[in-house]
């Protein structure tokens, strides 16, 4: 599977083997929950194509009209403007994802809970969070005292089983690089902060492949 519209991020290998593990394809219904500028909603518009749907989920209303720039050529996309805490949907979806927003939200558990209820039985949810402070710069431990949780990856396989959820796999992959690349690049997005030709190991992203039962 090619997700063109992530080509450019250096989280793409975890979310391209989650996907692939769900055999996702064209007619899927999805909802990417903490959409940000849409990278996302556009790489599985591209999946689920005509026949399929994305809701692009984000509490930041400038998000919906970043969404909807970047899905210009994909009427499937339907931005909307809600909270992961008050996740409402107008049907049932066979996927529900999520990506750096759990370390954020105020009650991560609920969150889960909320994608996991919006998911017909059956249905899938993935979500992908970070163990911030296992991340290196130079050897020295890698910090992000914005987030509300920065490690919240290190505990997402128990908030899935709290959720209801069955875990189907979890796993972590952490980007790598020295000097000038993608890797460098993305950690001066990130931090304001350029690590020049210093080692860098981002932090880990934990992936939690799970399935909501079949009632």
């Amino acid at each position: 599977m090619e997700l063109r519209g992530l080509r450019d991020d250096v989280y793409r290998r975890p979310l391209a083997t989650a996907l692939d593990r769900l055999g996702i394809g064209p007619g899927w219904t999805c909802v990417d929950v903490g959409a940000g500028g849409g990278d996302v909603s556009v790489a599985l518009a591209e999946i689920v194509g005509r026949e399929g749907r994305v809701y692009a989920v984000d509490s930041d209303p400038t998000a919906r009209d970043e969404v909807a720039e970047a899905a210009a050529a994909h009427s499937q996309v339907l931005a909307i403007t809600q909270s992961g805490e008050d996740l409402r949907l107008p049907e049932a979806v066979d996927l529900a994802f999520c990506r750096f927003l759990l370390l954020h939200v105020a009650d991560p558990a609920v969150v889960l809970a909320r994608m996991a209820a919006c998911v017909r039985p059956g249905g899938w949810v993935v979500a992908q969070e970070p163990i911030t402070s296992a991340g290196r710069i130079n050897g020295r431990p890698f910090s992000m005292p914005a987030a509300r949780h920065p490690d919240i990856g290190a505990l997402l396989p128990s908030l899935a089983r709290d959720a209801g959820l069955i875990t189907i796999d979890a796993w972590a992959e952490a980007p790598a690089g020295a000097g000038p690349g993608p890797v460098a690049d993305y950690l001066e997005l990130l931090t304001e902060v350029d690590p020049g030709d210093d080692p860098v190991v981002l932090p880990p992203l934990v992936t939690v492949v799970a399935q909501v039962p079949a009632r």
